[in-house]
């Protein structure tokens, strides 16, 4: 009984923490996949391009993107990838879009694959709010 009991406590709390996650949900998929996943349900693409050293980076992760509103707007609105550009695929996908700089962060039509907008650098998550408002109401202005 006392197992039954452990048990259902680990299960409840898993799903808890998986129900009220809150912040921008980003997709564990190799991006071949996120690209068919943003034609198929019509969205953008955000791309978080990051590195592991990187402190602003760190600080987009701990403080920005788990904000509940810029989570809400994103998860609506994109199919949300986080890529460290030094790892995996992250040094194929630098040299299809370019950066200068740590944390960079990409808008991409994934029918034409080109980034429309990128944001570099640390922003608050009022910012990035703004810049995914002005992604979409781009997006709507040229259908």
């Amino acid at each position: 009984m006392f197992k039954k009991i452990i048990i259902l406590s680990f299960v409840l709390v898993a799903f808890a923490e998986t129900s009220f996650a809150q912040g921008i949900q980003f997709a564990e998929t190799p991006w071949t996949q996120a690209v068919k996943k943003a034609k198929a349900e019509k969205k953008m693409i955000f791309l978080d391009a990051y590195t592991s050293w990187c402190g602003p980076c760190k600080m987009l992760q701990r403080n920005v993107f788990p904000d509940k509103t810029l989570g809400e707007f994103y998860n609506k609105n994109f199919v949300s990838v986080k890529v460290d550009m030094e790892k995996g695929e992250g040094p194929a996908l630098s040299n299809i879009y370019p950066l200068n700089a740590y944390p960079t962060m990409f808008f991409i039509d994934p029918n034409s694959g080109k980034a429309v907008m990128q944001v570099v650098g640390y922003r608050e998550a009022e910012d990035l709010l703004a810049a995914g408002k002005t992604v979409v109401k781009n997006r709507v202005a040229k259908k």
